[in-house]
């Protein structure tokens, strides 16, 4: 009986392997960071080859490390950054350019003129998306018009289009599989989430040819097989997910009206809806959770473009903490914020404000403010974007929040957790395994393969590390969340000219 899966989580800033045995507990992990690439303000690149290498290379490191060979490896599961677009070669498998990351906001003119066309709600009704350059249909038509050739070769069928799990199938197939799953499929703009399959008639408004895409499959089934040669022996690859479905199975919200919050780079609330596609009415995003087998599960997301990535933003640009750890006691030294306010809008804002063209602000500074404030600033900005997405998820699915269950790397902040259950008034909950994004690649990978029975002994492995109940009262709570909108007013169309 083999005894492990493989979890490949390649994410915006570094790709990881993770080992997971069949308890769901961590077995081996190696993660490697890669470079960000900003060519213009608003810009943001990633070298597809770089990934790649960064991927095959902790894959290996993490076998060999716990001297753990392909033979006990029962599949690959994948979860990745999403709408991160790749072009590549079909033959070559040479990228045409540097990936264009989900940040990026080069295409908000493009996606400007969509709106003035009236056809907002024509991509929501089909895709359950807003109109944003968030998402990979802009780029890939981006690509398409300003890259030497592309278009060319693009209609004479040279060029393969895909999300970064596609691009990780064709590498680690060795070019032999061009594939992507309905999460992510339903994350370009491109897919109809009624239908569940490309939309001929949103293809044929962004100009973008149908032979580029990749064959949409279920979140859970043996795809293809690996080359021998990466590992030493052909593993199935049999669970794929975006990084924020995966980590919703992963949290076992297998129920409609459970929601998890990852807390990474950026922060993403996803609330299973079921079997039902709700549209919001409140610019949340209708999206798809998971296919398995025949279970199609919906859910509303709301998406935060800047939330752990803040507390970087204190390290790297402003120098005022050494390392993210620092930001807990930084902000613990001080009781609260003292009025000064921080709104983290550095790539626009996103749920539930939709603002291409917002900036980053700060307010409420006087003599007194001090680094300490501004690092509690930085916490509550992450804590009350949150908060926004959770008033809106009640008004879109009529389901008031029992409990938020979190993961990522910023879910370890316990003040961070405190003053986020504060904010929200409901419990927070914490489990003992936070690596829930790549465990629930996992998850998929060995459903599809029988390493796990079924969804109730997954469900079942969940356990909780720490619940933080609220302690602020109402009133106060909603004096910071007032103020809190009155600071993001002002940093609302900074940059639009």
């Amino acid at each position: 009986m083999t005894g492990f899966i493989l979890a490949l989580d390649q994410g915006t800033t570094s790709s990881r392997a993770i080992l997971f045995d069949r308890a769901g507990a961590v077995a081996g992990i190696a993660q490697r960071e890669f470079k960000q690439h900003y060519p213009q303000p608003g810009w943001v690149e990633h070298d597809p080859l770089e990934i790649w290498n960064t991927q095959s290379e902790v894959m290996r490191q993490v076998c060999a490390a716990a001297k753990i060979p392909a033979s006990d490896i029962a599949a690959i599961g994948i979860t990745n950054q999403r709408e991160t677009t790749v072009v590549w070669d079909r033959k070559s498998g040479e990228p045409l350019c540097n990936a264009i990351v989900w940040q990026d906001r080069r295409t908000a003119g493009f996606i400007d003129k969509l709106k003035k066309k009236g056809l907002a709600g024509f991509f929501q009704r089909k895709t359950g998306l807003v109109l944003d350059a968030y998402f990979s249909g802009s780029k890939l038509a981006w690509i398409l018009d300003n890259v030497k050739g592309a278009r060319k070769r693009a209609e004479k069928g040279e060029l393969a289009f895909g999300t970064i799990d596609s691009w990780l199938v064709y590498q680690l197939t060795g070019g032999r599989a061009h594939l992507t799953d309905v999460s992510n499929a339903s994350r370009t703009l491109l897919f109809n989430i009624h239908d569940m399959e490309w939309d001929a008639e949103i293809l044929r408004r962004l100009n973008i040819p149908a032979s580029l895409l990749p064959e949409v499959k279920s979140s859970s089934e043996i795809y293809a097989e690996t080359d021998p040669q990466l590992l030493g022996a052909a593993l199935p690859i049999a669970g794929i997910a975006g990084d924020q479905q995966a980590a919703t199975f992963g949290q076992a919200c297998f129920d409609s009206g459970q929601a998890k919050n990852t807390y990474g780079t950026g922060c993403f609330l996803v609330m299973n809806t079921g079997r039902k596609a709700i549209t919001s009415r409140n610019q949340l995003l209708t999206t798809v959770g998971w296919r398995q087998g025949s279970q199609l599960a919906y859910a509303l997301e709301g998406s935060v473009f800047i939330g752990g990535a803040v507390v970087q933003w204190l390290r790297d640009g402003l120098g005022i903490i050494k390392s993210s750890g620092e930001v807990e006691a930084l902000a613990r030294s001080v009781p609260d914020s003292g009025g000064v306010y921080l709104v983290p809008a550095f790539a626009g804002l996103g749920a539930p404000h939709w603002d291409q063209y917002a900036r980053g602000t700060i307010v409420g500074l006087t003599r007194g403010s001090t680094a300490a404030h501004i690092a509690r600033a930085a916490l509550d900005s992450i804590v009350f974007q949150v908060a926004d997405i959770v008033q809106a998820m009640g008004k879109d699915s009529r389901i008031k929040l029992q409990e938020l269950r979190v993961d990522g790397g910023a879910s370890n902040n316990d003040l961070l957790m405190q003053m986020q259950a504060d904010i929200l008034g409901v419990p927070v909950v914490r489990p003992k395994v936070t690596e829930t994004t790549a465990l629930g690649a996992a998850y998929l990978a060995g459903l599809a393969t029988g390493f796990w029975p079924d969804r109730d002994t997954i469900a079942q492995q969940w356990q909780i590390d720490r619940r933080f109940e609220p302690q602020m009262n109402k009133s106060r709570r909603e004096e910071l969340l007032g103020d809190w909108r009155k600071a993001i007013e002002r940093a609302k169309n900074w940059a639009e000219r």
